[in-house]
């Protein structure tokens, strides 16, 4: 990317990635998750800052900490659950502090739009006495980078960045700069700083409380908080909003002839603008998505104001427009825009239109797998990943998904805990996800004489968030060569003696291992290996083609319950879309009247 002063349409992550390149960031690390994913990939195209995925959030955060010690500025980026993988290092961060400066982006996902939990990551920042930052708009996701590098390097603290899904990816201008120059900063040994013994760490811990003090003087600073005062003679000047990150963008449009208080950084919360700006009000309104974090901080300033939070506005998902209007309606009964009489025609013209429920692609090779199990009746301990999609019709075959990594652990559990489980459980984990957090619960089991299977699905790629390299790609995020690091090598290590690898498009071949080793006595892993259909190189040729013959078709209806979106039908017969179908075949074998045929 080119390196000067321009105006351009940026989306926060892309905006967050430039900020980086021009606050002089040497080194960013994260783990792919949506809605973060793109930060990483775009300041990967500045090629004077090194990248790399790392193997999960807690790993990205100590390669973080690392190049901070040694004097490099370094962001590091994740979603909102990947802060719980990484919570270890980032707790005691607070107390160590950095050296170069810092910086935490975590992206929050309300409404759970791909995500499973919907967490409010803010709380984190106040548990660890770290300041945060919270942007509105693309402009500020970029100047705000630049200002956490400051504020992390001048109070000797990490900073998070704090965003969510409509911030991370909508697009608003940004006016871009160039490079910040920066002094250079070098390691100097510091055991004390860094070296967190419990004598060590009890003077850190003062050093913290120490640093808040001063942090919550900054923070009153008025560049962290601006005020929108109306115009016009509709304007109320006797209540107020009090608001942050993308409550703002909708508050404005909705609450726009009241004066609204736009907190820029909200840990720690700017307790005398607060208290400046409430005086004359009658009423505060507090507007944020999901948890009261403001709210339940204001009323303990006790302003002798009325305040309307989450009394008025939900606790769950997004907020939006509509939402805002008909708090909005409820406060004032007023309709302002009539958004919702807007909803109620787009509800109307769009009732009756078919549901399309995300699906496995046509021909993933994951398909076959949960077709078998649902097939041999076991219980299907999942993870996160694509093929979390097979808990829904036709497959129906997932039995739980936690969190990363935890299939495995939970599969144990259930056949310690019930002895009739045992040959009737197993746990199924993706590629990436294995090296993210399966090793350890793989580790676990077999230390532990777990009876189990564990079916790991290498699809070589980490696909779900847009096909980013891993540790079993030979590829680095920058491209370079690397190890080609395979997942039964982690078992063969873990004292796994059953290890059988598939080609999951042979289903009866998988079938007939599946079923081998589920009575089998001892823990066992499956590898079911091929590569994820959309890349480029597992695309198959035209030619490849299957159709279903209807002058033998039973239309018994078994090709639907296999759930690939290339089999269709319409008017009572079965046919094969062939813009959908990639020829893998599979369904063709399940076929028992052998009436789907390759072209």
């Amino acid at each position: 990317m080119e390196n000067k002063t321009d105006k351009k349409l940026l989306t926060g992550n892309e905006a967050i990635a430039r900020g980086a390149y021009e606050a002089g960031v040497k080194v960013a690390a994260a783990y792919p998750g949506t809605p973060s994913t793109e930060i990483l990939e775009n300041i990967s195209q500045y090629k004077d800052i090194y990248c790399q995925w790392s193997v999960n959030e807690k790993v990205a955060l100590e390669v973080a900490s690392g190049a901070s010690i040694a004097g490099a500025r370094v962001l590091v980026a994740m979603k909102h659950v990947g802060l719980n993988v990484a919570s270890d290092p980032f707790m005691t961060l607070a107390y160590t502090g950095v050296n170069g400066g810092l910086v935490i982006v975590c992206a929050d996902d309300p409404f759970m739009h791909s995500s499973q939990n919907e967490q409010d990551n803010r709380f984190y920042a106040k548990f660890a006495r770290v300041p945060m930052l919270e942007p509105t708009d693309s402009q500020e996701a970029l100047d705000m980078v630049k200002e956490a590098f400051k504020i992390s390097e001048d109070f000797d603290t990490p900073v998070i960045l704090r965003t969510t899904t409509r911030i991370s990816h909508s697009r608003s201008l940004a006016i871009t700069a160039d490079k910040t120059g920066l002094a250079e900063r070098k390691y100097k040994k510091d055991s004390q700083k860094y070296v967190m013994i419990p004598a060590y760490g009890r003077i850190r811990h003062e050093v913290l409380l120490e640093r808040w003090a001063r942090l919550k003087d900054f923070c009153e600073d008025e560049k962290f908080h601006e005020i929108f005062k109306p115009e016009g003679k509709n304007s109320v000047n006797d209540i107020g909003i009090i608001t942050s990150g993308i409550s703002f963008q909708y508050s404005r449009e909705i609450f726009y002839n009241i004066p609204i208080l736009k907190l820029k950084i909200t840990n720690p919360l700017p307790e005398r603008a607060i208290r400046k700006f409430s005086r004359g009000k009658r009423l505060l309104i507090v507007i944020e998505e999901l948890e009261p974090f403001l709210e339940e901080q204001i009323r303990l300033l006790d302003l002798g104001v009325q305040i309307a939070g989450k009394d008025y506005f939900p606790q769950t998902g997004e907020l939006n427009l509509t939402v805002l209007e008909k708090v909005h309606s409820q406060l004032f009964g007023t309709n302002l825009l009539s958004i919702s009489e807007s909803d109620k025609i787009v509800e109307e013209l769009t009732g009756n239109l078919p549901q399309r429920p995300p699906v496995l692609c046509a021909g993933c090779s994951h398909r076959s797998v949960f077709y078998i199990l649902k097939k041999l009746k076991v219980k299907a301990m999942g993870d996160i990943g694509c093929y979390t999609l097979s808990v829904l019709p036709p497959l129906s075959a997932l039995d739980s998904c936690l969190c990363m990594g935890a299939g495995i652990g939970q599969a144990l559990g259930m056949e310690k805990a019930d002895p009739d489980l045992k040959n009737k459980v197993v746990s199924v984990i993706g590629d990436s996800t294995f090296f993210h957090s399966g090793i350890t619960p793989l580790l676990d089991s077999s230390y532990n004489n777990g009876t189990g299977l564990i079916i790991i699905l290498d699809n070589g790629t980490t696909a779900m968030t847009g096909h980013q390299v891993h540790p079993g790609t030979g590829k680095t995020l920058m491209g370079a060569d690397t190890k080609d690091i395979k997942p039964e090598a982690f078992a063969a290590a873990a004292g796994v003696k059953n290890i059988r690898i598939v080609d999951p498009y042979d289903i009866k071949t998988l079938e007939k291992i599946l079923k081998e080793e589920l009575d089998r006595k001892e823990l066992s892993i499956v590898v079911c290996r091929r590569k994820c259909v959309l890349l480029d190189k597992a695309k198959v040729s035209v030619s490849a083609k299957f159709y279903i013959d209807e002058s033998t078709c039973e239309k018994c209806g078994i090709c639907l319950k296999f759930g690939c979106p290339a089999i269709e039908l319409r008017r009572n017969n079965y046919l094969i879309n062939e813009l959908l179908c990639t020829g893998c075949g599979v369904c063709a074998d399940i076929c028992r009247s052998d009436s789907i045929k390759a072209k």
